[in-house]
């Protein structure tokens, strides 16, 4: 099965009625229209996340073809309770084992947290053209954390990830994740100085 990852985005369709996990188990059960409606709804969310960890286009759709084919042509795909979990934490894998490959390093958490992780201002628009200057500061704020804190940010707030999927796509535990994302909020604020009381209502924490 050929996969061109872009031209096969524009001409599949969304059915937004239906649940993931419905979608989900309609693909287990061999349906193929339910594949292209996983393909379809989660390539621009992969593309966008894979950007924040590599910014090799090329190097990034190939992981994400190679994602999808492998996930067509397994035989026991898993029982799984966030899609967007299973499929962010399978795109970071692949990118990982691409680096893994070309950066020379036996502790593999150490290469995980050499990896950049790059949020932008669009991640943070303000819905008011005057609140523009505060999402730029705070943009400006979460790209001066450390990778792991920038990640957590983005899927607990861009992606709205409860913990338990936070805790799967980034292969930590339930308090741990908790505790990275109150220390990550808790250094965003101190970074912001006197801005640092919006960052909750911008944030919608």
């Amino acid at each position: 099965m050929e996969l061109n990852c872009t031209a096969y985005y524009k001409r599949t369709y969304v059915n937004e009625t239906r649940s993931d996990i419905e979608i989900w188990t309609s693909f287990k059960q061999g349906d193929r229209t339910a594949f292209d409606e996983l393909f379809r709804r989660y390539y621009p969310t992969l593309t966008l996340y894979g950007s924040r960890i590599c910014d090799d286009r090329e190097i990034l759709e190939d992981s994400i073809h190679d994602l999808f084919i492998e996930l067509w042509q397994s035989k026991s795909n898993p029982e799984i309770q966030s899609v967007k979990a299973y499929f962010l934490k399978a795109l970071k894998y692949k990118l990982y084992k691409h680096f893994r490959k070309n950066v020379p390093s036996s502790d593999a958490r150490e290469l995980e947290e050499g990896i950049g992780f790059v949020i932008s201002h669009d991640h943070f628009m303000a819905e008011q053209e005057s609140q523009a200057a505060i999402n730029r500061s705070i943009t400006e704020a979460v790209n001066r954390l450390p990778n792991r804190q920038k990640e957590i940010i983005y899927l607990k707030i861009y992606h709205g990830l409860k913990y338990e999927e936070i805790s799967e796509v980034m292969n930590i535990n339930y308090q741990v994740a908790r505790n990275l994302f109150s220390q990550s909020i808790k250094n965003l604020r101190e970074l912001m100085g006197k801005l640092g009381i919006l960052v909750l209502a911008m944030l919608h924490f």
